[in-house]
């Protein structure tokens, strides 16, 4: 009996950190160019990420989700990649636009600086095309992830324990 108890203790404690993680997003932006102008629309009265708990962090150290959005230059990947790896544990990533899902206009075809694709740094969770994507595409994805992360609580997949 006492093990059954134990369980279910467990259980309902993974229910509780879930349902905090996806109302407590605490973000980082990584922007620039055209999306990024989409992206600060979104932190606006009209559509307000703000009331599904999403607030922006300075530190990396504090954020669990990264808005990467505009061309991602050779010169920055470094840096990218080295924000991405200050976040802790669980982290989430959002890639926003064309030029940040595969380059966009500024692909390798045209230019010789861009990435195909910020997926070739970090870990993409939620990809929003568009160039540039309008607000609403931006706060479907934001929703999305809330999604990915609900179900957790559902018993789909366990991110809370990391394996290596």
């Amino acid at each position: 009996m006492a093990g059954r108890k134990n369980q279910a203790g467990i259980g309902t404690l993974q229910r509780a950190i879930t349902w905090a993680r996806k109302r407590s997003l605490w973000y980082i932006a990584a922007c620039h160019g055209c999306c990024a102008e989409e992206l600060t629309n979104v932190l606006g009265c009209k559509y307000d990420i703000e009331r599904f708990g999403c607030i922006p962090q300075i530190d990396p150290k504090q954020a669990d989700l990264l808005f990467v959005a505009g061309p991602v230059s050779y010169k920055i990947a470094p840096y990218l990649k080295g924000l991405y790896e200050e976040m802790p544990f669980p982290k989430w990533v959002i890639s926003v636009g064309s030029c940040t899902n595969c380059g966009g206009a500024f692909a390798p075809e045209y230019s010789y600086s861009v990435i195909a694709g910020v997926d070739k740094i970090i870990p993409i969770d939620i990809y929003i095309p568009g160039c540039p994507p309008r607000p609403e595409a931006i706060m479907n994805g934001l929703i999305k992830l809330i999604e990915v992360i609900s179900g957790l609580e559902n018993g789909q997949k366990d991110i809370a324990i990391e394996t290596k």
